[in-house]
C-alpha cells in the first residue's frame, strides 16, 4: 500500500498521528475497534457516493479505487492476525 493510502488507514483506525511517526504496534486486543472503524469509513465512503451519483456531481473523490477496496486487505490481515491473537507492527 502506498504511503497516503496506508496513513488514512492508519487515521481511520486512529493510529495516525504524527507523534508517533511512522512506527507503530497494534495489538489483537485493538483489532475489533479498528474493524469496526475501518467498516464505518467504507459505509460512510460509499454513502458519500451514492448521494454524489444522485446529484450527478462528479464523487468528492474521483480516485477510481474505493477506500473498500483499499481497506480489504488490511480487514482481512487484522481479522487473521486477531484469531492468531499476533499484534501488527509497522516501521521497524
Amino acid at each position: 500500500m502506498l504511503e497516503p493510502n496506508g496513513r488514512q488507514m492508519l487515521e481511520i483506525i486512529g493510529k495516525g498521528d504524527s507523534a508517533s511517526g511512522d512506527k507503530g504496534i497494534l495489538l489483537p486486543a485493538e483489532m475489533p475497534a479498528a474493524i469496526t472503524a475501518l467498516n464505518v469509513a467504507v459505509a460512510l465512503d460509499e454513502q458519500t457516493r451514492r448521494d454524489a451519483q444522485e446529484r450527478e456531481d462528479a464523487s468528492p473523490r474521483a480516485e477510481g479505487i474505493s477506500l473498500r477496496q483499499r481497506a480489504a486487505p488490511f480487514i482481512d490481515m487484522l481479522k487473521r492476525c486477531h484469531h492468531a491473537d499476533k499484534e501488527i507492527v509497522w516501521g521497524v
